[in-house]
């Protein structure tokens, strides 16, 4: 098998809503984007699945190495293969694929958020510096786009966290941090028992309004000479943005039945937001995730 062949089936396999906007890219984008997630999908699984914290901390070390061999044109896996082309075409920085390890040890050596900081850099760390190396594959001109990138990110990333809530607190993650459980009332007990208090309700709000307004932000920040290279990235959007109207829209049922969106569907909204945007360079019409 290819390393192409070897990162395309790994994106896939994992049902990602990331994997439908890549659809829609380039030939040369599409297998750096594959590439990327395929990283992110390795190193994720070892967070998530390996339950001894000294194995998962070893196999995260490796991908740190498995990158410095990468940036040095001598890889093993393939997805450092991958991503040793990926480097070649496109300007990704060594320093945020570590950025993305230390995320994923924040997740292995499980230290409890304590306050919205710690959360804000888990957030940057997982999906904001994905997001920084995504707008590097896409194209894009502004700094700006940078901001731009990473706000999305967290409002992704804490789009997941909401949905993610029940699944999460069975592993023994709680991502809410002590400050705001301390401020609403709510135990960890609460997030393990799924218990419906007017105290997690109006937590749960907080957050839908937090998600809600970070959405809005990336838009703001989005300059306009770079909205049309960074379409893809809207695509992403999108596809999340659903994910989060289902939460907003039923938050009760987080502990029942976490909305999901059927791949058919998020490939719908992928493609509607993709000829919204192709409409939108000739008629000017307002950037928005809600298509």
């Amino acid at each position: 098998m290819s390393s192409a062949k070897y990162c395309e089936d790994k994106a896939r396999g994992s049902g990602s809503s990331f994997f439908y906007a890549f659809l829609f890219l380039p030939e040369d984008q599409r297998r750096a984007m594959m590439a990327l997630y395929a990283f992110c999908r390795e190193v994720d699984d070892i967070a998530d699945e390996v339950s001894d914290k000294t194995v998962a901390a070893r196999k995260l070390a490796f991908w740190g190495e498995e990158i410095a061999r990468t940036f040095a044109d001598k890889p093993r896996h393939p997805v450092g293969q991958e991503l040793n082309w990926a480097r070649t075409h496109f300007n990704l920085n060594e320093e945020l694929f570590i950025e993305i390890l230390d995320g994923m040890l924040m997740d292995v050596e499980g230290k409890p958020m304590l306050k919205s900081s710690d959360l804000a850099l888990y957030c940057h760390r997982v999906a904001g510096v994905v997001g920084l190396l995504t707008i590097e594959i896409f194209g894009h001109r502004a700094h700006q786009s940078a901001r731009f990138a990473t706000a999305l990110g967290e409002a992704l990333q804490l789009t997941n966290i909401l949905r993610d809530l029940k699944e999460d607190a069975a592993r023994g993650r709680i991502y809410i941090p002590q400050q705001d459980r301390i401020r609403f009332g709510v135990t960890d007990q609460d997030f393990v028992d799924g218990n419906i208090s007017d105290g997690m309700r109006a937590l749960i709000q907080h957050y839908i309004a937090k998600i809600d307004g970070l959405y809005q932000k990336s838009l703001d920040l989005l300059p306009a000479e770079d909205r049309q290279s960074l379409r893809p990235s809207l695509l992403m959007g999108a596809i999340y943005f659903a994910h989060f109207q289902r939460i907003r829209k039923h938050p009760d049922l987080l502990w029942e039945e976490p909305p999901r969106l059927l791949p058919a569907h998020k490939i719908w909204i992928a493609w509607r937001m993709w000829r919204y945007e192709k409409r939108a360079i000739r008629k000017a019409l307002p950037l928005t995730f809600a298509i």
